[in-house]
């Protein structure tokens, strides 16, 4: 396969996922909204902050309000990460590869990015939780549509393998979530509103009713330990990781357990240490601190798979130097 090709599908199923959790990272702060007693604020800030846009946002928008965060998330041009952006990505990188991908797939691809364009903003805030669940929505039917109707081979591993980083990257920012937005006070640790906070984190993964059926009551622990490190739920940082490597060990034949190349190293190591995490140590020492490791630790398996399937190489005339580009 041409490393041009794995990379168009890599990047347009990492930018469909991140579509679909920006709809999920702000429909954290929608749903409480919904469910706070009076009173309490919505906090959209520390929502953009996290994203690591804040800078980029307070240069366009001179104060983060529920409007002006949504905008900058869902419809602004300017912004990379924004729902819109993404998704004229992954359109611009899946009509680069239509004769990979199946018609189906491009035809849904396609309609969302035009649906997308076609919405208001207005639209959004006067039906946020219907539009954002829109958005979720269309990615579930790529994906059932990706699965059910593209070859299970390189291309499709490759795409597995842009999924499910994003999702494990995203899944770690929406525990964030509830340490640096949700929780305004210490003392509310224990009480109603405490279970009101981690139900929508749950919620806003679609693991609320998943959780209730293995471990019954919210507990904060529990919680976390089901979001990072289970190894059946598909949104859970250790599932998506597992996957991610599977996949990768497929593209290259390399036998689990071993390495040819430093993406399967760095993502062996992650897939280990996850093995072998004790949720109480994480906590005792930081939760916050682990997971923006884990993110670092994310980023750095995405850079190796570049420079191993993507990188365009190049020799100088003596043919002794290589050098990378983009």
């Amino acid at each position: 396969m041409l490393s041009r090709v794995a990379d168009s599908i890599y990047w347009m199923a990492r930018y469909i996922e991140r579509a679909e959790n920006v709809a999920r990272f702000v429909n954290v702060n929608l749903q409480l909204a919904l469910d706070l007693p009076l009173g309490l604020e919505e906090q959209w800030k520390p929502l953009v902050a996290i994203t690591g846009d804040y800078a980029d946002f307070m240069k366009r928008y001179d104060q983060p309000t529920k409007e002006n965060v949504i905008q900058f998330l869902a419809f602004d041009p300017e912004n990379p990460n924004s729902i819109l952006s993404c998704l004229r990505g992954a359109r611009e990188n899946a009509r680069s590869i239509r004769e990979i991908i199946s018609s189906d797939m491009w035809t849904e691809i396609n309609q969302f990015y035009l649906n997308l364009e076609a919405a208001s903003p207005a639209r959004a805030l006067a039906s946020p939780h219907e539009f954002f669940t829109e958005i979720k929505r269309s990615s579930h039917l790529i994906e059932g549509v990706t699965n059910a109707t593209m070859a299970h081979s390189e291309a499709w591993h490759f795409y597995v393998i842009g999924r499910a980083l994003e999702r494990a990257d995203k899944t770690t920012r929406i525990l964030d979530v509830k340490y640096f937005i949700l929780l305004p006070s210490a003392s509310d640790v224990g009480m109603a509103i405490d279970d009101l906070h981690w139900s929508a984190v749950l919620r806003s993964a679609s693991g609320f009713e998943m959780y209730r059926q293995m471990h019954g009551r919210l507990v904060p622990d529990k919680i976390t330990e089901f979001l990072i490190l289970d190894r059946e739920f598909p949104r859970s940082v250790n599932y998506c990781a597992m996957r991610a490597e599977e996949s990768l060990h497929a593209v290259t034949g390399t036998p689990m357990g071993t390495f040819q190349n430093g993406a399967e190293r760095r993502l062996g190591q992650l897939v280990s240490e996850l093995a072998y995490t004790d949720i109480g140590e994480v906590v005792a020492h930081g939760l916050h601190e682990f997971l923006d490791s884990l993110q670092v630790k994310l980023n750095d398996v995405g850079d190796e798979v570049f420079d191993t399937f993507f990188a365009t190489r190049t020799y100088s005339q003596s043919g002794l130097t290589p050098w990378f580009q983009r």
